[in-house]
């Protein structure tokens, strides 16, 4: 067979080593065959690799070095190795760092081997100290996963011998387990619910779409709490039935919890899962059970999408509008758009789920490209919240205060009535600039340009670009003047301060990113919440993100100007969504909710569309105004982002690149820039920004490959090409 390599044969290897080629090897003992994972000598290292095609020769044979072993793994199939080839051109990403994606599992190159493992047990100890007590809560929490000893000694924060002393006692069991086995078997005609007429047939259609077996994306709009969880549900029974694997990208860890539960209610069994929250061991297992067809469905975050699947036929992007699925980091990709490319190498079927499609999504679908099935009510006795504006040039408040009195009253009658409400505010922390009133000073990040927020649970400043964090000065650091420095402006946690005073009774509940130390912490209280726990929830744009609370029935954005201010082109497009969203909190059961916008611009074009509901008049004249401009989705756009410790260096280069734009102008792109990013220091590096504008059908990444290639980066500069760019930071 062509792609089997003999022994001593020449074979090309791509290793994760950041050397952006592919280097040549002598076939190992055995031979091995295409995709296979290999350890090859790399100077005095062995690292691994895979095997990607035959070697390219070229040189004296004799110094060629032979692979060292093929590792036990099931090699990478074509499909995946094509993805990764695709991913890389679109993205202008060496290929080592798309391989270093694929292989995100420890021990891939070890044998099988049996270990101990440790699960809950039936007892509980007579003594329940508090040691005890934290790892049989670790072990509730995993909900019947297996841990090892030091992975379940870690998350407790006990000593192995609390673990085993609970092992003798039965409260915990130990069990010889094999590694990675595979995962229980979903039963796809287990538990389907009753569905309504219109997820009846838009579930029909997905069904439909499935059991062809051939490429295809769907967007299902459906407002929020119209049952769009339902209705794809029924696409991955579908695709079960046909033998093939699943996916479902989730955009925030906390939401897994919920959705597990909902998943093992229809399928009779747990899927895999794949995020930041998973322990080491349970990683390699799901590498290894979705390599081997062991696992049928995984439930995870975008890096889920680089799994070397047997045969993936669906993908679900759960809310595909969710900017948490671009990652601005390392390698720059969208996992909504490279979901799509993976179907069309694989035959497998995409749907994009949410109630506020992306305005490329929504472009896709009005020029056909994508389907388009719509869900307009919501499930069950629920109705859509009224939606109204608080017009705040008319509300009494002092300038100390954010609730104001007609938001107020609001939620005091809800909480008379022993309903819950919610107060959105999209900004962490307790103050976003401290300030010394004696000289003016505002506390900067020595790293970065930008001004350190205050946390006063954590009693720190925090800078949210680097993430550097220092205690709270008692005098200014500029003049040393005490006792002067002051907070600035809302954050939740001083939201929540001013909930206190004002509705002393009420229970607080406080969601935001940065208040909670674990992934399975913040699962633990939305739980909490979803079971009454609290009166009145405060939070950042984590509450957007698909909770349900059932008893929740009044949202309350108190700044609903703020993602309004600025020059970000996706500006009106995420507040639109945000707020849509966030307002889908209330009343999703009996209860009707209400949404109360706090608006200094009651009269502007996106508060009143959201107020309105008219949504698709929304992205009709968004979609014109960017269509004008020749911006996304209908032109395209790159950002460069140049960076270096000397600040001289980096605008050099900028400028020695806007002048040398020949490759960019032959294709009619415009280059703008060099201009200091707008936070133009982060971690000690000096940031330039070049931004490549170009119309829609041209060789985009051609083009920008050839104008960078240019340039040679010495020293401390450090370049990154960002293709569709999300963010303008």
């Amino acid at each position: 067979m062509d792609d089997y390599y003999d022994e001593g044969t020449l074979i090309s290897v791509l290793t994760t080593q950041p050397l952006d080629r592919l280097l040549d090897y002598k076939a190992p003992a055995g031979g091995c065959a295409q995709g296979a994972f290999v350890e090859v000598p790399l100077g005095p290292r062995k690292v691994f690799g895979v095997v990607w095609g035959p070697g390219q020769g070229g040189f004296d044979p004799a110094k060629v070095r032979g692979a060292s072993r093929v590792l036990e793994a099931a090699p990478m199939r074509a499909e995946l190795r094509e993805f990764l080839e695709r991913s890389a051109d679109y993205t202008l990403t060496p290929r080592t760092a798309m391989l270093r994606l694929a292989t995100r599992a420890p021990g891939l190159g070890e044998a099988p081997s049996m270990r101990k493992i440790y699960r809950r047990g039936d007892s509980v100890p007579e003594r329940l100290t508090d040691a005890r007590r934290r790892v049989l809560e670790v072990l509730d929490e995993m909900g019947g996963l297996s841990l090892t000893l030091k992975e379940l000694a870690d998350a407790a924060g006990v000593t192995s011998s609390v673990v085993k002393g609970l092992a003798k006692l039965g409260a915990v069991r130990e069990e010889e387990a094999p590694r990675d086995t595979a995962f229980a078997r979903l039963d796809p005609d287990y538990g389907g619910k009753a569905l309504t007429e219109d997820q009846a047939k838009a579930a029909e259609v997905l069904r439909a779409g499935v059991s062809s077996g051939t490429y295809g994306t769907v967007l299902l709009k459906g407002v929020t709490g119209s049952g769009k969880t339902e209705v794809y549900l029924e696409a991955v029974a579908e695709c079960l039935r046909q033998g093939r694997q699943a996916l479902v990208l989730l955009p925030e860890i906390a939401l897994t919890s919920e959705f597990l539960t909902r998943v093992e209610a229809r399928f009779g069994a747990r899927p895999a899962e794949w995020h930041s929250g998973v322990t080491v061991t349970e990683r390699r297992r799901v590498w290894r059970q979705v390599a081997e067809g062991g696992a049928q469905l995984v439930v995870g975050a975008r890096s889920a999408l680089f799994l070397p699947f047997r045969d993936l036929g669906l993908t679900v992007v759960d809310e595909e509008h969710d900017t948490s699925y671009k990652q601005e980091e390392g390698v720059l990709y969208n996992a909504r758009d490279m979901a799509v490319l993976r179907a069309s190498i694989c035959s497998g079927r995409v749907v994009l789920a949410s109630a506020t499609p992306s305005l490329e999504s929504w472009a896709n679908a009005d020029a056909g490209k994508y389907e388009r099935l719509d869900l307009v009510s919501r499930f069950g006795p629920a109705v859509m919240p009224e939606m109204r504006a608080l017009d705040m040039r008319g509300e009494d408040l002092p300038g100390s205060r954010w609730i104001s009195p007609s938001l107020q009253a609001a939620v005091k009658r809800r909480i008379e009535n022993g309903e819950q409400a919610m107060l959105f505010l999209n900004r962490r922390g307790y103050a976003p600039v401290t300030i010394c009133r004696a000289c003016g000073h505002q506390i900067a990040c020595p790293h970065c340009d930008a001004r350190m927020v205050e946390h006063r649970f954590l009693q720190r400043l925090v800078c949210h670009q680097c993430g550097e964090s220092t205690p709270k000065p008692e005098k200014c650091p500029s003049c040393e003047v005490e006792g002067k420095l002051a907070a600035v402006g809302p954050g939740v946690e001083r939201l929540a301060e001013e909930a206190a005073e004002v509705f002393p009774d009420a229970r607080l509940a406080v969601l935001s990113s940065d208040l909670f130390g674990s992934a399975r912490q913040l699962k633990a209280e939305i739980e909490k919440i979803a079971m009454g726990g609290a009166d009145i929830v405060i939070g950042t744009q984590l509450v957007a993100k698909g909770h349900n609370f059932p008893n929740l029935t009044l949202v309350g954005v108190i700044d609903a100007d703020l993602g309004l201010q600025g020059s970000d082109l996706r500006a009106a497009e995420r507040t639109f969504q945000l707020m849509r969203q966030v307002a889908g909190r209330a009343g999703r059961a009996e209860k009707p909710g209400t949404a109360l916008l706090q608006t200094f611009q009651p009269e502007h074009p996106v508060i009143r569309a959201i107020l309105s509901g008219d949504e698709e008049g929304f992205w009709k004249a968004e979609a014109d105004e960017r269509r004008a401009a020749g911006m996304p989705p209908y032109g395209r756009l790159a950002g460069v982002i140049l960076s270096s410790t000397e600040v001289q260096e980096v605008f050099d280069l900028g400028n020695a690149m806007a002048r040398q734009d020949g490759p960019l102008r032959r294709i009619g792109a415009q280059i703008y820039g060099p201009a200091p990013a707008p936070i133009a220091r982060v971690r000690g590096r000096h940031r330039v920004r070049l931004l490549v504008k170009a119309p829609k059908g041209v060789a985009l990444q051609a083009a920008l490959a050839e104008w960078a290639g240019q340039f040679r980066l010495k020293g401390e500069l450090r370049m990154a090409i960002d293709i569709d760019p999300q963010s303008f930071f």
